[in-house]
């Protein structure tokens, strides 16, 4: 629930296409962005190769800006701009700040030739890179993490763009999911943990990667793969190349793409992200039930798993709380009566519908509380009878380092309160969460995941705790 920092941000999104013919590639990028905004909403950015007929040759030209993909990218919908390749990203910033300089891609040309890059994912060991990079006198243009691969590339002793970036991916510790141009071909990568989704797909002659099905879905790609762990991609006029640079490293997914941040419509990890969340629901009503007149989501990330907690409980499922989509972003607000009225603005309860009933009320995860207790409150005051706030996550207690804002363990209201503990809290009758062990059980590959922010247990250790 995207509501005043009491939730977990989206990281970013990442779009890549290759066409075999001259075709409206920044088109193509704008609809894939469309179908991703979900996952960024802070900036948006395209970066194409542009060709000149005259010679056979080509530029890259980049354009980005602060704002949503439809205010920033439109202009590409005018008229069409001939491309063959071409890479977009759309951003929350996990690290560095909400700057222009920020927004992605990144392109910049070295000794390596003309290179871009977009990125889904968080470096953590990217403060050592960056004390060494500047040690050696990178001076870098912007705080994103991402600067410090093309510094890397640039600067390797490595005697061409493909062996350099082989060498630099090899020191990345972290979650990367990424596109990138160099010259004239789209290259894909996924870190060798596949902490982030990336999916490749293919028409007759379009090649695209993404990071969900859904933008391919938006381009009308049917076939399609995931990206695996540890894999590179070359793509150009000669077809796909396959290269793996990091055998044998145990894939851990983040599962917070499957209880959150994917679209419902979306295939993340092979696993269908509505399908999953109707199992975390189903799970948690088996063993976290209660007396109650009726299951309620808290819209839209609650949608699917009180769908599955309804089927599983026998209870009636209804839409007890409206949404309004045009409330645009909130932003953490310094006084209650203020984040009460941002609440509102939002999400807005059904008298007719949650008076005089005992409600199950069903939500992905809880974070600090701020905005579930202004929401229960809200319930109480349109006549609910009971609420019982229902998390079809684990309890999250730790910080995330690969890629999502997760606040300091300090902020982490589970850390410092029992679930009910949370409920005199906030006001709810009752809050139960997903225990682990049943999240496992609703995933093909439970042991494939990483849990780290409800257990601590980092797959790859974190430098910069």
């Amino acid at each position: 629930m995207e509501q005043q920092g009491d939730s977990l941000r989206h990281h970013c999104g990442v779009v890549g296409v290759h066409s075999a013919n001259p075709d409206n590639i920044p088109e193509k990028l704008f609809y894939g962005l469309f179908a991703l905004q979900h996952r960024g909403q802070e900036s948006a950015g395209i970066c194409y190769r542009k060709e000149i007929p005259e010679d056979g040759t080509g530029r890259f030209v980049t354009y980005k800006d602060l704002g949503m993909v439809s205010t920033v990218l439109s202009r590409y919908l005018e008229k069409p701009h001939p491309s063959t390749l071409g890479i977009g990203h759309v951003r929350y910033s996990t690290r560095g700040g909400n700057r222009l300089e920020n927004a992605q891609p990144l392109a910049a040309s070295c000794n390596k030739g003309s290179a871009a890059i977009a990125h889904n994912g968080n470096i953590s060991n990217a403060s050592a890179l960056n004390a060494r990079l500047s040690m050696d006198g990178s001076i870098f243009q912007s705080t994103s993490d991402t600067e410090l691969i093309l510094h890397m590339i640039a600067r390797s002793r490595q005697p061409d763009f493909k062996s350099a970036l082989i060498e630099t991916l090899g020191e990345l510790e972290g979650a990367f999911s990424m596109v990138m141009l160099h010259e004239d071909q789209l290259i894909a990568i996924r870190d060798p943990w596949g902490f982030r989704p990336l999916y490749i797909g293919f028409s007759d002659t379009i090649t695209a990667v993404a990071s969900e099905t859904c933008a391919l879905d938006m381009l009308k790609i049917r076939d399609f793969r995931e990206v695996k762990p540890g894999e590179i991609l070359y793509i150009d006029s000669s077809g796909v190349k396959s290269e793996t640079f990091a055998p044998g490293t145990e894939p851990k997914r983040c599962v917070f793409e499957l209880i959150y941040f994917a679209r419902p419509d979306s295939l993340v990890f092979e696993e269908s992200v509505h399908l999953t969340r109707k199992a975390m629901g189903a799970a948690l009503a088996m063993d976290e039930s209660a007396e109650a007149d009726l299951v309620m989501p808290v819209p839209d990330s609650g949608n699917s798993a009180a769908l599955g907690y309804a089927e599983q409980s026998g209870l009636p499922f209804e839409q007890g709380l409206t949404r309004n989509h045009y409330a645009g972003r909130s932003f953490i607000l310094p006084t209650t009566s203020q984040r009460e009225l941002a609440v509102r603005m939002k999400l807005h309860p059904v008298r007719e519908v949650v008076r005089g009933k005992r409600i199950i009320l069903v939500d992905d995860s809880l974070v600090r509380g701020t905005t579930s207790r202004i929401l229960i409150s809200l319930m109480r005051e349109a006549g609910a009878k009971e609420v019982h706030l229902r998390l079809s996550a684990p309890e999250i207690k730790f910080p995330c380092y690969y890629g999502i804002d997760i606040p300091t363990r300090k902020e982490l209201i589970s850390n410092s309160l029992s679930p009910d503990g949370i409920a005199a809290h906030i006001g709810a009758d009752s809050v139960k969460f997903l225990k682990i062990p049943r999240l496992m059980e609703c995933l093909k590959d439970g042991e494939g995941y990483c849990y780290a922010c409800f257990t601590g247990n980092y797959p790859v250790q974190p430098r910069e705790v």
